[in-house]
């Protein structure tokens, strides 16, 4: 059982923390490099950002439940999960700032804009929603970071062979 709750921690981190980076490296930077139209482009973007925060929601909620099991079991050590436990804790947090403060700011401006590229960069509405964009980035940048950051001790406590 303790084999399957370690996998469950690394299975989710890691897809969490690999979806970020794929998101981030690839998917963002696609869109705008492929799609003719800048406008669509950032909905894809928001598209998939949000499917995105869903999955890490979904994968810290599975880290935290194996966690918790492997901290109530005899043969694992608390203290060895309390560093990833509090970085996985963060990073949801901020996946949920992100998603429902920023995002849906954002979203709102958009609307209001029609068209964020025809928006002149000193439109009121426009300054917003890129001082909001550069929020963004980095919460999604610090989930990555921390997420880095709780794999490599959960990593190291999880001998996945016997």
């Amino acid at each position: 059982m303790t084999n399957v709750l370690r996998f469950l921690q690394v299975f989710a981190l890691g897809t969490w923390v690999g979806s970020i980076f794929y998101f981030s490296a690839a998917v963002a930077p696609a869109a705008f490099r492929v799609l003719q139209d800048q406008d669509k482009a950032g909905l894809l973007v928001e598209f998939t950002l949000r499917r995105l925060h869903s999955l890490g929601v979904v994968a810290g909620v599975i880290f935290l439940i194996a966690s918790a099991v492997l901290a109530m079991s005899a043969e694992a050590s608390g203290k060895a999960l309390l560093l990833p436990v509090a970085g996985v804790v963060l990073m949801l947090i901020l996946t949920v700032i992100s998603q429902h403060v920023v995002i849906r700011r954002m979203t709102q401006l958009r609307r209001q804009m029609v068209s964020v590229a025809a928006t002149p960069h000193d439109n009121p509405l426009r300054v917003e929603f890129d001082r909001l964009h550069q929020w963004s980035v980095r919460l999604e940048g610090s989930v990555l970071l921390i997420g880095f950051a709780a794999l490599i001790p959960t990593v190291r406590t999880t001998p996945l062979l016997p």
